[in-house]
């Protein structure tokens, strides 16, 4: 009797960490259907390209992903293979989708990535797409609503997940994410997150602490803790009579201090890292959690976006200057040895030279350990989008190159205070791994002399620097 081989499923993932989840959500919900995961594109019956919206350029690059998967497609001897487009691109974009690019077979959004073996199934069974919508016969078909890519995007996402949801994990052995809400409550005028993912909802505490104790038993090092904003974590649970939220009382409901609390207790060599912290919720308690922490890296990540006032102001950042220049202080006094993460915009419309060079000394007195800067990007849908002033893009890319050139002195200059200190490193490859000031993706490295034990801790004697990395002696 012939068999009939399992569907083999691949994708394509762009974007983010919290992107990056969805994905292996996604891929959990394929094994758990009894399909199997390829990472040949061309080997693959379905292939999803899951798609990011943040910025300009990541549509650019998840539109050419798309059109690059079909064309492809096309070429391959493997008839029939399914196109699907997911994420924050396919969420925000779906109906305009579906009219420009009809060679796709489904779209879905951010409430269906647990779905998406049950939607594969249902893809399996429709007529493919057409080949080239620029064919005169196939814009006849479309026009003749003889085809229609199956369009499974609901308007306001509610989803979020649970600790026995299925995953396959796409990060090293040694490091995982772990998404403790979705969504976002901030008004920010740049950025249209809330409009792509919803509003802020919260795991609960057991929930996030019953995944952390999975990871770990499998043999997980780091655990990556992130959302759109971490410091938000719990509060959208809160009594609404409870009255504002923006100083942070444990009294009323979950925290993330609480969540901290619970994740400290459980058994295992590990870090926690905290990324995408939002200033405005930042705690004492907070602080001092951090701080008696043993299993808490000494790294916060905390996009700042600005410093100028009134920059602050018409980015609606929903804090102050002196707030963030006395918070800074506060961490740095209350946890020894942190390390800050944090990004900046250049550009924003309206930014005055003086406005500029306000950031630029906020950045020199301030040495921040990692820093990145983004050129602002005019987002349709944006408050920021509509406001005149519009800075252009020249005066952009000298502001964006000034910042940076400040920052990589800075950073060199860090570096090399590490020289001649022992530290605790993650081991990545057999010659390079990670320290405690830096997270995956986004941070420099630690390169080693001599092989040490990948996916395991070691503690390494810093001999020098390259560029942003440093050069280490495995001790012992």
């Amino acid at each position: 009797m012939k068999t009939t081989a399992p569907t083999k499923v691949g994708i394509i993932s762009l974007g983010c960490a919290k992107n990056l989840v969805d994905a292996e959500i996604m891929l959990g919900g394929v094994l758990q259907n009894g399909m199997q995961i390829t990472s040949d594109a061309e080997d693959a019956d379905v292939l999803i390209v899951n798609t990011c919206a943040f910025i300009d350029s990541a549509k650019e690059e998840s539109i050419e992903a798309i059109l690059e998967a079909h064309q492809q497609r096309g070429l391959r001897k493997k008839a029939g293979q399914k196109l699907i487009v997911s994420g924050c691109m396919a969420q925000r974009f779906s109906k305009e989708l579906v009219q420009e690019i009809p060679e796709v077979d489904a779209f879905i959004g951010l409430d269906q990535v647990a779905q998406a073996g049950d939607i594969i199934s249902q893809v399996l069974n429709r007529p493919s797409a057409p080949v080239s919508a620029v064919d005169p016969e196939v814009q006849q078909a479309l026009a003749d609503d003889q085809w229609q890519p199956l369009n499974l995007v609901t308007r306001k996402p509610v989803y979020i997940p649970d600790y026995d949801t299925p995953r396959f994990r796409l990060t090293p052995a040694h490091t995982a994410y772990v998404k403790i809400a979705e969504g976002c409550n901030h008004p920010c005028s740049f950025c249209v997150i809330p409009q792509m993912r919803g509003k802020h909802r919260s795991r609960t505490i057991d929930s996030v602490a019953a995944e952390v104790r999975g990871l770990v038993k499998e043999g997980v090092k780091e655990l990556n803790l992130i959302s759109q904003d971490t410091t938000y974590f719990g509060m959208d649970l809160w009594d609404e009579k409870a009255g504002p939220r923006q100083q942070v009382d444990s009294s009323r409901g979950p925290t993330l201090t609480k969540l901290l609390h619970a994740l400290d207790t459980i058994e295992g060599d590990f870090w926690i890292r905290l990324l995408y912290t939002h200033p405005a919720h930042w705690s004492d308690e907070l602080i001092a959690a951090i701080a008696g922490s043993k299993k808490i890296a000494r790294y916060v990540d905390m996009p700042l976006q600005h410093i100028h006032p009134r920059m602050l102001e018409l980015m609606r950042r929903e804090t102050s200057s002196e707030h963030i220049e006395t918070l800074v202080a506060r961490i740095r006094a209350g946890i020894p040895g942190i390390s800050l993460r944090t990004t900046f915009i250049v550009g924003f419309p309206g930014e005055t030279d003086e406005e500029f060079e306000y950031l630029l000394d906020f950045i020199e007195r301030t040495r921040f350990e990692r820093l990145g800067v983004f050129m602002y990007s005019q987002e349709e849908g944006s408050r920021a989008a509509k406001m005149a002033e519009q800075v252009p893009t020249k005066t952009k890319q000298a502001r964006f190159k000034k910042a940076m050139k400040l920052q990589q002195k800075i950073a060199r200059e860090i570096a090399e205070a590490q020289i001649g200190k022992t530290i605790r490193v993650l081991v990545e490859k057999p010659l390079a791994g990670r320290a405690e000031a830096d997270a995956p993706d986004v941070d420099t490295q630690v390169i080693f002399s001599r092989p040490a034990p990948v996916d395991e801790f070691v503690m390494a004697r810093v001999t020098g620097t390259q560029g942003y990395d440093l050069l280490a002696e495995p001790v012992g």
